[in-house]
Formats: structure tokens, C-alpha cells, sequence
């Protein structure tokens, strides 16, 4: 088999589609207070092309597929989605990253149609807080939905926590507690660059080694562990004593392009080999109708995907090889 292989050898074998641009809520380090223009239902893929598309690319060794949005519980037809991906031999493991906020309604079906784990995004425990970094969604919805995905079996599950100064970053500890008795992994994240013209993102990032310097103020023990399921970049701990772990994913202080195994699909089927940088090719012309040019231009992004995205380049205001994605970070799918 043909791998998916870069200038710097490394191995693509996972794939993140966001199939939706939607979302129900607006956070605010993924979309602005006003929303967005949404692309129009036309302009996505659709369920058969997603599908389609993912039994062209097992036969170049992806085998792992994050769902991802906007919200992809707003799909109407996203279980269909899972069981078709699931039902592709190849693939071994399939994630979606939701906000939760219909979680309990979903979780059997799609534990059904085969989905393997969920990421949930929960940014503060407090109900004010997160409808406030949210902009209106609800705390308990969150809750309700994770008793419902572990109820049904959808292990391991992972809470993204984005670290926003000021605003989260004095919950470190309650979420850090939050591990101790639940087998659950929080993953503590930096705040990204990611569809921010000019440096104000800079006011609210906040590097995640202040994680350790709040576990030694505390006095909490901690040790690192590589026993968490997944394909994401998460450097992962464990209090000592502790049913669940921790995870710090840092894109800006310490990039994790050394090993970067993902490509993304967008919604509307640009193929992006890098998050942050803006070139994107558009293969939906080529899913169902000419599978040797998808794959071409899957290859094409591959190989002229950057060694590494230099986001820590930006926190110093240093000048960049590349230009960033126009893109928001909910038009990407994370």
C-alpha cells in the first residue's frame, strides 16, 4: 500500500471532516459575536460524498477519522455519516468533537452506527462562565450528555479545555480535580491565532506550563502516562491517585508539527494539510467523478505541506514563511 508520506516523512494516517460550518453557539475564540455567513446546503458535502471520499482514502493507509464542524450533531443525517464510515473495513477508529449540546439525545444511535469516542467542548464548570465564553449555551446540556455517552459505552472521553486568561484560567484546578474520580481526560489547550487578523488574540493566551506551576503551588504529584486512546498531539499526565488524566495540547509554545499525522476536509471539500496556513485545495469536484485526481491532489497538499506552522513565530511577532488561513477555527473543524 501507497502511504501518504510528506517531505519530512511523515505518515498521514488520520483525517479530521468537518461536516458542517454551523454551529449553535459562538465561542469566542472560534467565531465572532455576530456568527458568521454559513455556507449554503448546496455548497456542502454531502453524506455519500463524505463517504465516497473516505473509501478513497483507506486505500492510502487513513484509517483513523475525527467528525468535526461548526457542530456536527446539526447534521441531520450524521449517524448515516458514522455508519457509512464505520462500515468501510479499513478504518479503525472514529471520533467526533461536539459541544454536547445534543449529546443525550444522539449518543445511543451514534454509539450504534459505530462511533468509537467523543471530545466535548467545556471551557469553565461554571454555568455563568460558560454561557458567557460560549455566548449562550448551557452547562447542564454538557453534563447530561457526557452521563449519556458514558452510559452508552463511548470510552474514552476526552473535555477540550480552552485556556483563556482572565476569563478560565482560575479553574485550572477544578478541572484538574475533576480527574480524580472520574476516568475522564481533560485536555487543556492554547488559545490559537487561528482566523485572527491582527495581535488581540495575544491578550487572551496564556502558555499551559502554567498548568505545572499551579499542580506545584498545590503540591499535587503528577506523572506521565501513554495509555490515553487517540491521535491528537496531547502530552498526557496523571495525578498521583487519580482515576482520570490530564492532557496539554500546545500548538503556540511548543508546536506538535515534528510528528503531525492530519489532514482536514473542510465542509465545503477543500483538503488542508495545515491547520493554520491558508493553502487549501478543492477536491469535491473529483470524490465520485474522478477518484485519480482526488487522490493527486490529496498528494499535491501533502507535499507542499510546511514543516511546521510557526505560530511561535507570531506570539513573538516575528515574520512568518507563510500566509494564515482566512479561515475561523469553526470553518476548520479544529
Amino acid at each position: 500500500m501507497e502511504l501518504l508520506t510528506d517531505r519530512f516523512g511523515r505518515v498521514h494516517d488520520y483525517i479530521r471532516i468537518s461536516v458542517t460550518d454551523r454551529c449553535n453557539l459562538r465561542c469566542v475564540y472560534c467565531m465572532p459575536e455576530e456568527g458568521l455567513k454559513f455556507l449554503p446546503h448546496d455548497e456542502v458535502l454531502q453524506k455519500d460524498e463524505i463517504i465516497d471520499f473516505m473509501k478513497v482514502m483507506v486505500q492510502f493507509g487513513i484509517k483513523k477519522v475525527r467528525i468535526t464542524g461548526g457542530e456536527p450533531l446539526l447534521r441531520t443525517d450524521i449517524v448515516e455519516i458514522i455508519r457509512g464510515i464505520s462500515a468501510i473495513p479499513e478504518i479503525e477508529d472514529i471520533a467526533v468533537t461536539t459541544n454536547a449540546m445534543y449529546l443525550a439525545k444522539k449518543a445511543e444511535a451514534l454509539k450504534e452506527a459505530g462511533l468509537t469516542r467523543i471530545n466535548v467542548s467545556l471551557d469553565s464548570l461554571h454555568e455563568d462562565r460558560f454561557r458567557e465564553i460560549t455566548r449562550g449555551g448551557r452547562l447542564q446540556k454538557v453534563i447530561d450528555g457526557l452521563k449519556k455517552a458514558e452510559e452508552v459505552g463511548l470510552f474514552p472521553i476526552k473535555l477540550n479545555v480552552v485556556l483563556i486568561k482572565g476569563q478560565n484560567d482560575d479553574e485550572i484546578l477544578d478541572f484538574l480535580e475533576f480527574t480524580k474520580d472520574k476516568d475522564i481526560n481533560i485536555r487543556f489547550i492554547e488559545y490559537m491565532p487561528i482566523g485572527h487578523a491582527g495581535n488581540s488574540w495575544k491578550k487572551k493566551y496564556l502558555s499551559l506550563e502554567t498548568i505545572f506551576e499551579k499542580c506545584k503551588e498545590q503540591g499535587l504529584e503528577y506523572e506521565p502516562i501513554d495509555t490515553v486512546k487517540g491521535n491528537g498531539p496531547s502530552e498526557n499526565y496523571r495525578l498521583k491517585g487519580a482515576k482520570g488524566s490530564f492532557g496539554l495540547i500546545h500548538p503556540v509554545s511548543s508546536h506538535f508539527c515534528d510528528n503531525c499525522n492530519r489532514l482536514r476536509l473542510t465542509a465545503d471539500g477543500y483538503i488542508k494539510a495545515c491547520l493554520y496556513w491558508d493553502e487549501e485545495l478543492n477536491i469535491r469536484p473529483y470524490i465520485q467523478k474522478d477518484p485519480e485526481e482526488l487522490i493527486r491532489l490529496v498528494k499535491q497538499s501533502i507535499d507542499n505541506k510546511p514543516e511546521n506552522h510557526e505560530m511561535a513565530l507570531k506570539l513573538q511577532d516575528e515574520a512568518t514563511s507563510h500566509k494564515p488561513t482566512w479561515r475561523r477555527m469553526s470553518q476548520i473543524g479544529g
